[in-house]
């Protein structure tokens, strides 16, 4: 082949055309995995994070704020949650899951939120676990101030009106409106985000005792009563749930286990009834 052919050859125009989805071409974010933390974990709970198995398709993203500007390390969670909310609007991402790093969901966890995700009729919607300790009892609460809820079989879907934010699945529609009406503040490190969830800790003075009180809380319930006094699950476009009195689903098939970070002791403790028998 003559030179002069090689060189025609050369200046041909490539045949191949790259088709490019989303935005620059990215996968859409779906879904943000949130994990306020003081940096130490269980290796118990490392190896459910990140050996979970995913639904076919999905897109998923971490957060681990602190480390950077992206990981909640070594923030109060409150700010930490807050962290993560900043990156939900910013990032545009599709859903939120809160994923504390003392939680240890079950093997198909994934799988079980994945119908959650792909219909989005419940924005909402948290697993299941209890507290530690001698005495354990679910973190679910049906009214203020009326212990946990226990009325139920594992397994069952219950809808509740205090739900923790242990291993918990919210629409970013929720995050949005919540942040668009919340003020600004800035978390150690001055990084600037807004107040979606707050530590409930005040002081003040009570005219009947004639002096000072405190009251103090959880973000988690915080955050639920805010919810449902503002009506933002019906003002963000779940009418029919927003009008029930309990408006959180919890999965109680997705029983997760509460570990303890010092001992790796796991709650509830599970007692075999053959042994117990013995």
């Amino acid at each position: 082949m003559s030179k002069q052919r090689q060189m025609k050859i050369l200046k041909m125009p490539h045949p191949t055309v790259t088709i490019r989805s989303g935005k620059e071409g990215n996968p859409r974010n779906r879904l943000l995995v949130v994990t306020p933390t003081l940096g130490i974990v269980r290796m118990e709970w490392s190896t459910r994070r990140f050996g979970l198995p995913t639904p076919c398709s999905w897109a998923a993203s971490m957060a681990t704020l602190g480390i950077g500007n992206v990981v909640p390390m070594h923030y109060l969670v409150a700010d930490a949650q807050n962290l993560g909310c900043k990156e939900i609007v910013e990032k545009d991402y599709e859903w939120l899951l809160l994923w504390e790093d003392d939680v240890i969901p079950p093997y198909d966890a994934y799988l079980q939120l994945h119908p959650y995700i792909q219909k989005a009729t419940i924005p909402i919607v948290s697993g299941l676990y209890f507290t530690k300790g001698l005495y354990s009892e679910p973190i679910v609460y049906r009214g203020i101030c009326q212990g946990a809820y226990t009325n139920f079989d594992i397994g069952q879907k219950i809808w509740v009106d205090g739900v923790p934010t242990g291993f918990l699945l919210v629409h970013s529609k929720i995050i949005k409106l919540m942040w668009n009406e919340s003020k600004d503040y800035a978390v150690l490190g001055g990084i600037k985000t807004r107040e979606v969830f707050e530590t409930p800790s005040k002081v003040y003075f009570d005219p009947q005792s004639e002096g000072y009180s405190t009251g103090s809380g959880t973000s988690d319930l915080q955050w639920c009563r805010r919810v449902i006094d503002e009506k933002v699950i019906s003002r963000a476009g779940w009418p029919k749930i927003g009008r029930k009195k309990h408006q959180f689903l919890c999965d109680t098939k997705i029983m997760c286990m509460h570990i303890d970070l010092t001992s790796g002791k796991q709650f509830p403790v599970i007692v075999d009834p053959v042994k117990k028998e013995k």
